[in-house]
């Protein structure tokens, strides 16, 4: 049987799969991140929790009102945005101009509500939400038996991701958008209306930890606790590929996603600390993270 540093291929390559399916988690929810900090200058620290409510609306979809994992995994993201939107108007408005830790401390404290209220409706035990028909069964490669649904993430994770990169990056829009962010009263001069853009780019940074949390509902059971667990790691996702950075937010997911599943094989202990492990080091040397500009 051939090994690799003395492990057996279809063990290495079957984490390698296992980590690109977390690192697709990784990507999409560190993207929103990127998003909603790059553009508009705030830590959300509600990530997690909204990730969570997407979820739990694409279960409550099914649960109450029978629509199926394909309506859900638009109509979910869409009220999650909405969500955003409103949060947005109401009261993170007020929080641009003051320190970043205005911003942090008012989205944790909505991250405490959020859980609160899910987990005072449906306990801290998990909601089970079924694999939809077309994706169930797994493929044989060979060294491993892939789940479909999973090798379904990963395509959907990245074509959202480079998507959205191609937008913000590529387009007039994303131009617009970073103008906008960089010098606001010169944006509007030319009519644009920057509030705006501003409601709805936070929306859609939102709508991506909603979709995501879709795409987790069949993986992992739907509980109030799934995004608490999984925020911090994501933070530190976006530290390491550069606060605000889009492409370094994608790369950096994937990549560490990766290097959580090899750690599993090589040194299980550190599988769960890895990552900040990585950080601490990239943060010593590049304290703007891998993609991120020096100031």
């Amino acid at each position: 049987m051939t090994e690799i540093f003395g492990i057996p291929i279809q063990a290495f390559l079957g984490q390698l799969l296992l980590g690109l399916v977390n690192g697709s988690f990784y990507a999409v929810l560190s993207l929103g991140l990127a998003v909603i900090f790059g553009l508009l200058n705030i830590i959300n620290f509600a990530h997690g929790a909204l990730y969570m409510l997407g979820a739990f609306v694409a279960w409550m979809g099914l649960q109450y009102f029978g629509l199926n994992y394909w309506v859900m995994l638009i109509v979910a993201p869409l009220v999650v945005g909405l969500f955003g939107i409103v949060l947005e108007r109401l009261f993170l408005r007020h929080l641009y101009k003051l320190d970043h830790l205005y911003g942090l401390l008012f989205t944790f404290g909505l991250t405490l509500l959020v859980e609160g209220i899910f987990r005072s409706l449906y306990g801290v035990s998990g909601q089970p939400y079924a694999t939809p028909a077309l994706l169930k069964g797994a493929l044989n490669l060979g060294f491993m038996y892939l789940p479909i649904y999973r090798a379904w993430v990963v395509v959907a994770s990245i074509t959202v991701c480079l998507a959205t990169w191609f937008i913000i990056e590529k387009t007039r829009l994303g131009s617009v958008l970073r103008a906008g962010t960089e010098n606001p009263k010169l944006v509007e001069a030319f009519g644009v209306n920057v509030p705006l853009i501003v409601t709805l780019t936070y929306g859609f940074g939102v709508a991506l930890a909603g979709f995501a949390g879709v795409l987790a509902a069949p993986i992992i059971q739907v509980s109030p606790l799934m995004g608490s667990n999984l925020i911090i790691v994501v933070f530190a996702v976006v530290v390491i590929g550069g606060m605000g950075s889009i492409l370094g937010s994608i790369v950096t997911g994937l990549a560490l996603g990766v290097i959580e599943g090899f750690t599993k094989v090589f040194w299980p202990e550190a599988s769960n600390t890895v990552v900040f492990i990585i950080m601490v080091i990239v943060l010593l040397i590049r304290p703007a993270g891998l993609f991120g500009k020096e100031k």
